[in-house]
């Protein structure tokens, strides 16, 4: 949020000045309502057992409470720049980082209004037009506010996402370490641009800290391979060998072979073996590892 942007919505909402002075005034009814409307407003929410969920301790409870009689004061003190908003959105954060359904927050401004509503009534007998303009005036308000809590627990969930995301690349490249200076990465599932990026900067972290001589870098599990997903492979490889590290590549089926070919990707300088086994064997034979039979017919390798 910039103060550009907070400026555009106040705009579209038509918010002003007059609006300002009018919610000013109700500012002593709010410090004098603010506990008696919170304190109704979650009795009546934890009426519903699937809401009490939600609130699993009197500590959590409290803190909630305490943050919205905070947010029911502050609503009339007249000064909403970006102070006003960076708190809406850290409101609208903590109650995401509960759990509470949007659908239920949302309800809470509803209860507001009605509670208000309610109040001014009485607060301005015998002054209806007033009371209508004040009302109108926080209506203004509260949508703001609603807009600003749909913003917070979209930034939420929109990092939730992509911390997810970014928790299950890592997990489905894992750079596997199973020889001294030999390691294996295998890939499954689409490569696109992002996750290209992301598995050559994790296999070239990995080789540096293992000093890795060779990779056998295995898409068995990759069902399509296009021009950009090639061209990064060979990209990777070229990245690897400025490191010291040899890459042999596995895994290539018959289709995607034939794709290659007709895609006309320059795949001269890879090293190319069928199966992921073949492909470990020959990165042994590229270490100097031999293997040895002992007695009863059991092997081990011996580096060369």
């Amino acid at each position: 949020m910039t103060e550009e942007e907070l400026s555009h919505r106040m705009k579209v909402i038509q918010f002003t000045e007059e609006d300002v002075a009018r919610l000013k005034k109700l500012s002593p009814y709010a410090r004098e309502y603010a506990e008696p409307v919170i304190e109704e407003f979650y009795r009546h929410l934890l009426s519903f057992e699937e809401m009490r969920a939600f609130f699993p301790d009197r500590r959590t409870l409290d803190y909630v409470k305490r943050k919205q009689k905070e947010y029911f004061v502050r609503l009339t003190e007249g000064d909403y720049g970006m102070k006003y908003v960076e708190d809406r959105l850290l409101i609208g954060a903590v109650h995401e980082k509960i759990d509470l359904p949007i659908k239920t927050y949302l309800a809470m401004y509803a209860y507001y209004e009605n509670q208000v509503a309610s109040r001014l009534r009485a607060a301005f007998a015998g002054h209806a037009d007033e009371a209508f303009d004040v009302f109108l005036s926080l209506i203004k308000l509260i949508r703001l506010d609603m807009i600003l809590a749909i913003d917070a627990y979209s930034l939420r969930r929109e990092q939730t996402i992509r911390q997810q995301e970014e928790a299950i690349r890592e997990l489905s490249t894992p750079v596997l370490r199973i020889r001294d200076r030999l390691l294996i990465l295998p890939i499954i599932g689409l490569i696109d641009r992002k996750r290209a990026t992301q598995i050559t900067a994790q296999l070239l972290t990995s080789i540096r800290n293992a000093r890795a001589r060779v990779i056998v870098i295995d898409i068995t599990g990759v069902p399509v391979v296009d021009t950009d997903t090639a061209n990064h492979l060979v990209q990777t490889v070229e990245a690897a060998r400025l490191l010291g590290a040899q890459v042999i590549t596995t895994g290539l089926s018959s289709e995607i072979a034939q794709t290659i070919v007709r895609l006309g990707v320059d795949l001269s300088r890879l090293n190319t073996v069928g199966d992921l086994q073949g492909g470990v064997e020959e990165a042994e034979r590229i270490l100097g590892y031999r293997v040895i039979r002992g007695e009863g017919g059991s092997s081990y390798l011996e580096a060369g």
